[in-house]
């Protein structure tokens, strides 16, 4: 299977990339090819958006690829992912696509035109604290949709996003259709504030409250100069209560190592 990383957003650390590139070629199952543009720099980018877009339409109309994996998060794929899924490579709906974080942009735009996306461990999380076993989870994933990689509560069709993406995307051209699907969350560094806030936003949005429910991943909460006076857990509560959305408890996804694996339906099933 041969599996190609792009960075829709920031550069991939070169280290990240050698010790990936180790993990793929001692499993035996799989070539991962490395599209030069993960390393280019641009200011805050990946370079810029023009070679952005242009690596990540290479790889989607690629079709000695079998799979996309986006390669870290941080921020941009958001500028490019409307023009993306634009004219879409007949190539691109044979593919599965995988990332998070950031990335969360490009897996609604790609979900939203009918290809395969799933939330999940990207390179970049290779350097984080037990990073291998995110990697070993993705390659099972993206190579043999191995189960053991799935989040374990995926009892009904569901798509995962962190918060901020979440709420930036709504009312956007990227977004896609949350009707029937549970929607799993996460955040990270950000104050219980300003997941207050988020939640306001994204529980007024009329296409979130046709979902069949919210679920809480982790939460890397930063300290704030005042408590916020509610933990991360009371406070999707409230607003799913004020929202009439179900709440319905803990998610395993977050920005750490433990990160699993959410597959988004096929769109229009």
């Amino acid at each position: 299977m041969r599996i190609a990383l792009v960075a829709p957003s920031c550069p991939l650390k070169r280290e990240a990339a050698e010790r990936v590139s180790a993990l793929a070629a001692a499993r035996g199952d799989c070539e991962l090819l490395i599209h030069p543009q993960c390393f280019l720099t641009d200011g805050h980018f990946a370079g810029s958006d023009s070679e952005r877009l242009e690596a990540v339409r290479e790889v989607m109309a690629n079709p000695a690829v079998d799979a996309v994996w986006f390669a870290r998060g941080g921020y941009g794929s958001n500028r490019i992912a409307a023009a993306a899924v634009r004219d879409l490579p007949v190539e691109a709906r044979s593919k599965e696509f995988l990332g998070y974080s950031d990335a969360g942009f490009m897996l609604a735009a790609l979900h939203r035109a009918g290809c395969q996306v799933a939330h999940g461990p990207m390179a970049q999380d290779v350097l984080r604290v037990g990073g291998e076993a995110a990697i070993t989870r993705a390659l099972d994933w993206l190579v043999r949709d191995d189960p053991s990689s799935l989040e374990p509560g995926l009892s009904r069709p569901s798509m995962a996003f962190n918060l901020t993406v979440l709420s930036c995307l709504l009312g956007t051209a990227v977004e896609p259709s949350f009707t029937g699907r549970d929607i799993l969350i996460e955040e990270v560094d950000e104050e219980h504030y300003r997941i207050d806030r988020m939640m306001f936003h994204v529980t007024s949005s009329q296409t979130v409250r046709s979902c069949g429910g919210i679920r809480l991943g982790r939460c890397a909460v930063p300290e704030n100069d005042r408590p916020f006076g509610a933990e991360e857990e009371a406070i999707v509560r409230d607003w799913c209560g004020r929202s009439g959305i179900p709440y319905l408890g803990r998610a395993d996804i977050g920005h750490d190592a433990d990160n699993k694996v959410v597959p988004f339906p096929v769109a229009g099933r």
